[in-house]
């Protein structure tokens, strides 16, 4: 189902045909009207991403689908959680957006994080609206994002579920996100996020909690096929709710990356994990939890 969902956009590529206008004066067919359009998600530069048109009413109001793969550390530049930046991943995703009005839009994405060397994948979904002035845009949506982890997989083994902000007993976890652009002209701008949300860990877990909460606040500029982006984001127990840790425990960390999009259709990522963290972990079968280590990473994505 999770797949089928993610090829979705795939399968209506005959609609494109289709396209045309149902009323109003204007012979401009959806696909001219797409490509004016802005992103749906604000704050979000779309790199390899394709949209679909299609259909569009007497009013204006334009219905679209949108696909886009990209690898799994130029996914995570903004990004509320984090993955190990050394495990070869990638991001693959899928949103139907709707013009609510001329600057308004609302989209319902699905998105799958997958590795080339380990499972289980992580599948998130998102939620949300955006308001596109020309310069300036702005867009709050909710998402979520879980891992159906196999009881089989030995606990005690690394590697046996996915990292997630270091955390190797990940379950799932629910975020706000808010996010903001602003463009600079000739192909540059700033982009500004934030997020609150919640992390759920799997029974039994090593740090002897349910639930941790999360908060992150992201910088990002772009200029041509270059970006970068510095995130921070904190962790600490749910608030008021006994466990094996007290509720003034934190955790915080500091990720940069840098993105070169190339000519050819591929991009070369390269940045850190953890450039400054605090927060004492604690030691663990697997070792420390949660993994605040410093990890450079390299990675090269091509798309085929």
């Amino acid at each position: 189902m999770r797949r089928l969902l993610l090829t979705l956009p795939l399968l209506l590529l005959p609609l494109v045909a289709a396209g045309q206008s149902l009323g109003g004066s204007s012979s401009q067919t959806i696909g001219d009207s797409l490509l004016q359009a802005p992103p749906a998600q604000a704050g979000v530069r779309s790199t390899d991403a394709s949209a679909v048109p299609l259909w569009r009413g007497a009013n204006g109001h334009v219905l679209s689908v949108q696909s886009s793969a990209v690898d799994a550390s130029e996914a995570e530049q903004g990004s509320p959680l984090s993955f190990r930046g050394v495990d070869a991943g990638t991001v693959a995703s899928s949103s139907l957006n709707y013009g609510l009005a001329p600057h308004l839009t609302a989209h319902a994405g699905v998105s799958e994080h997958s590795w080339a060397n380990r499972a289980p994948r992580v599948v998130g979904s998102e939620v949300g609206a955006s308001y596109n002035a020309g310069r300036y845009s702005v867009g709050l949506s909710v998402g979520t994002n879980g891992t159906s982890n196999s009881p089989t997989l030995p606990r005690v083994l690394p590697g046996a579920t996915p990292s997630v902000n270091g955390l190797s007993d990940f379950d799932s976890s629910t975020q706000f996100n808010a996010r903001g652009r602003m463009s600079l002209g000739s192909g540059s701008g700033i982009d500004i996020g934030a997020s609150v949300g919640r992390i759920r860990l799997l029974p039994g877990n090593a740090l002897g909690l349910n639930t941790l909460d999360q908060k992150a606040l992201s910088f990002g500029v772009d200029h041509g096929s270059i970006s970068g982006n510095i995130i921070g984001r904190v962790m600490q127990p749910e608030a008021g709710v006994p466990g094996a840790l007290s509720g003034d425990h934190r955790w915080s960390s500091i990720d940069l990356g840098v993105t070169w999009h190339l000519p050819w259709q591929g991009s070369l990522s390269f940045g850190a994990q953890n450039v400054w963290s605090s927060g004492n972990a604690a030691n663990t079968p697997v070792g420390p939890e949660p993994d605040q280590s410093r990890t450079p990473y390299v990675q090269y994505h091509q798309d085929l």
